[in-house]
């Protein structure tokens, strides 16, 4: 059976073990897109640079959502408990899955923190995930390439916001596994 690669980012507030989620995207290889901001992270943790590069470009303010430029995407805040279940619930709708992440030595320990451990993830995601930054290696491209030269972005820049890394992940996707047209 054919599983929905889903891609997948995380920002959170440091790169150390006491890390805590801030903010979740995701987008399926249909195009259908997710994204959560956590209210329980630890803000003892946030430095300047978390606050200028992840808090600033984070879609919802004061209660309202900006970022209109991510159409038909579920957008949710609160909670880890609360995000669980929105995020299980869209999860769902796709059958059985697979996660695709950039360098996903944080963001898939994070993404199974959510569910509180990997033996508790929802049953139709494979344990096993996935990364672009192997297939970069693979195929002989430095995975330290800028993502959106690699992919030819065209969309608003928003790095190191959540849902626009994802969505970057998939176009990096997609770009790699299109076959590539011989020379006569």
């Amino acid at each position: 059976m054919k599983k929905t690669k889903i891609f997948f980012d995380t920002e959170f507030t440091g790169l150390h073990h006491n890390t805590t989620l801030i903010s979740i995207g995701l987008i399926a290889e249909t195009g259908e897109t997710f994204y959560a901001e956590l209210t329980d992270y630890d803000k003892s943790q946030i430095d300047d640079w978390i606050r200028d590069n992840v808090i600033d470009n984070l879609l919802i303010k004061e209660n309202s959502t900006v970022g209109l430029d991510y159409p038909n995407t579920r957008i949710v805040t609160g909670a880890t408990p609360s995000v669980k279940l929105y995020l299980t619930e869209w999860i769902a709708k796709f059958g059985e899955v697979e996660m695709w992440s950039d360098c996903l030595s944080y963001d898939w320990v994070l993404f199974n923190r959510i569910f509180g451990h990997a033996f508790s993830i929802p049953g139709n995601v494979y344990y096993i995930p996935f990364d672009i930054c192997t297939m970069f290696k693979l195929s002989g491209i430095d995975p330290d390439i800028n993502r959106e030269v690699f992919s030819e972005y065209k969309g608003e820049t928003k790095k190191h916001n959540a849902l626009h890394d994802a969505i970057v992940i998939k176009a990096c996707f997609d770009k790699m596994s299109k076959p590539q047209s011989k020379k006569i």
